[in-house]
């Protein structure tokens, strides 16, 4: 059992979960890369009858039977569900009150993976914006 915690952006929709945790998936399809505004989403899956929420999360239909959770305020991602797989909710990594209790163990969709993800370890890294790039 593990006990999961987060929320969105404004604390407007928070979560708590305590059960068993399923994977920790990142996924590069196209989907999830709109629906995230990013080149992947990082999900935790848990079992959606053990998720309690403080707010209420509004949702987006994507695609017949797959829902997306977000917050009405800020609209920050909350979850992905889909009919297809109804014992399963994918709770958006990056909303986790503590980001230590995330290590992905595995990818999917990588047929769709966003090409300029390639090589990104080898880019330049500052610890934040106030240092200038340095010219290589």
């Amino acid at each position: 059992m593990t006990k999961l915690s987060g929320r969105c952006l404004c604390g407007a929709v928070t979560w708590c979960y305590d059960g068993p945790r399923g994977r920790n998936l990142i996924c590069h399809c196209t989907s999830c890369q709109r629906a995230a505004s990013s080149a992947y989403a990082a999900f935790v899956e848990v079992d959606p009858k053990q998720v309690s929420w403080s707010g209420t999360p509004n949702h987006y239909q994507s695609s017949p039977g797959t829902f997306r959770g977000f917050c009405p305020t800020c609209g920050t991602r909350l979850y992905f569900r889909s009919d297809r797989w109804p014992g399963e909710l994918h709770i958006h990594a990056a909303t986790l009150d503590d980001a230590t209790l995330y290590q992905p163990d595995c990818q999917v969709v990588l047929r769709e993976r966003a090409p300029w993800l390639d090589g990104i370890d080898a880019l330049p890294r500052h610890d934040g914006f106030d240092t200038p790039p340095s010219d290589q």
